[in-house]
């Protein structure tokens, strides 16, 4: 019954619902956080006493705390500086481009977000890609129905998705196309708005490619790019997108560019040891 209640509330209002420590937690606009709340102190009268909610400043105070993002599975925190940047400028600018090294957080943090402003309804669908360089982006000459060709290319999106969302949610949500996760080259020719985008390994874009895809945001979108430029695996003499934005793009208003470094690495402390010596083997 508790679960049933929380999902009612989630879909009926808008919100996110998560339930911690007998205490329940609301996220969302303040109008629909309020709403939500007289409806539940309602049915919560004839619950047991252990259930409580608290005070409607202290739980903004812990939902709204911009350096976490809570999605149905789980809340993420961020763990440095430049991940405390990342997510603020997802909600404060329109198109975030976040550059860094593996392990920082880039891809996962900002299906995170996606997650929590479709939870939110601040977005009617998810849409996910990566460029599949090593099917030279057209995938025709691989065996198989599209699933089977792209998955190893978009499988670190699905995981992402599997930590942020129930399995039966994932799937129900795929079967409806409100998430999309396909190869960059399925984005040509579509407008896409009330949409939040993830271009991930956004490194291994031509100019053109890149080009298509940023000129797929519609009205009401956020669209966020990922990538490092320290490895690329375009062919020779090919100019990877994500470089040639940074000088193209970076004086547009509504356009941030956000960059981690080592600093920003939460995955195994060696992995941060590693990423910091090609850094500075590159630089020799």
């Amino acid at each position: 019954m508790q679960d049933e209640l929380l999902r009612y509330i989630q879909n009926e209002y808008g919100i996110i619902v998560t339930f911690r420590n007998d205490t329940i937690y609301l996220k969302g606009s303040n109008e629909k956080v309020k709403r939500a709340k007289v409806f539940l102190l309602e049915v919560l009268k004839s619950y047991p006493k252990q259930f409580t909610i608290p005070r409607y400043d202290e739980q903004m105070k812990d939902t709204e705390n911009r350096d976490s993002v809570i999605t149905p599975k789980r809340t993420v925190r961020a763990r440095s500086e430049g991940q405390i940047e990342y997510l603020k400028a997802i909600d404060e600018f329109d198109i975030v481009i976040s550059i860094g090294p593996a392990g920082t957080g880039k891809t996962y943090l900002g299906v995170a977000k996606a997650v929590s402003y479709l939870m939110e309804k601040k977005v009617e669908r998810i849409i996910l890609t990566r460029p599949a360089v090593e099917a030279g982006e057209s995938l025709g000459f691989l065996p198989g129905a599209l699933e089977e060709k792209v998955d190893p290319y978009l499988r670190p999106l699905f995981d992402a998705l599997n930590d942020f969302l129930p399995y039966e949610r994932i799937r129900k949500y795929l079967d409806m196309k409100v998430i999309e996760v396909a190869p960059l080259a399925y984005m040509r020719g579509r407008t896409l708005n009330d949409s939040f985008i993830i271009l991930d390994e956004g490194q291994n874009t031509t100019t053109m490619q890149m080009k298509m895809f940023l000129t797929r945001m519609g009205w009401r979108s956020k669209v966020v790019v990922t990538g490092d430029i320290t490895q690329i695996d375009l062919p020779p003499n090919v100019i990877s997108g994500l470089v040639e934005i940074q000088h193209l793009l970076s004086h547009i208003k509504g356009i941030k560019f956000v960059y981690l470094d080592e600093k920003d690495v939460v995955r195994h402390r060696l992995v941060q040891e590693i990423i910091k010596a090609y850094e500075n083997k590159n630089t020799v």
